[in-house]
């Protein structure tokens, strides 16, 4: 039960701090370009980030292969992000979520980096489906509808079909190992 805490410690974080912006509270913060250009970098840097810890403490093929698509796509992502911003002459600004996704993303890798063999290939993949599910949502629910710029939104809504596909991957790898 403690592994399975941890594992969701970081999205819980996540998912706590955007339940404000979906409406639930009476006071929705609302986040300008800049601050979701940031929020879009800063969820694609730490999925490469978990990604490379993957890489270097698996030894599962599916694992391995989840892991290195994660850092091919997710780095295709930002570049698209920053020649967009570059375009536009955008500076992602950093903001109280991207600061947090960064904070419980290190906690994240923290506890994973601790972790050896099967129970690794476990949390890391859970940590995979949670984490798209959760990306999935903010940018479908927050993300996209905030977005005043149609080349940012239009970038959004492009990138959500290959999140939506990324996480059906890693389901599937989750059930091949028994996560």
């Amino acid at each position: 039960m403690k592994n399975l805490i941890e594992v969701y410690k970081g999205w819980l974080v996540f998912l706590i701090f955007l339940i404000p912006q979906l409406g639930y509270s009476q006071s929705t913060p609302s986040f300008n370009d800049a601050e979701i250009a940031s929020i879009a970098v800063t969820a694609n840097d730490i999925d490469i980030k978990y990604g490379e810890l993957a890489i270097i403490k698996s030894k599962n093929e599916s694992i391995k292969n989840f892991a290195q698509t994660m850092i091919n796509d997710h780095n295709a992502v930002i570049k698209q992000a920053v020649d967009l911003v570059t375009k536009l002459k955008v500076t992602p600004q950093d903001n109280d979520l991207s600061k947090q996704l960064n904070k419980g993303a290190e906690e994240t890798r923290l506890m994973l980096s601790k972790k050896k063999g099967d129970d690794f290939n476990k949390a890391y993949i859970n940590n995979e489906v949670d984490y798209h599910q959760a990306v999935i949502d903010a940018v479908r629910d927050v993300l996209i509808p905030q977005s005043k710029n149609e080349e940012l939104k239009a970038l959004l809504e492009a990138v959500l079909p290959a999140l939506e596909t990324h996480l059906e991957h890693a389901k599937m790898v989750q059930k091949e190992i028994g996560g």
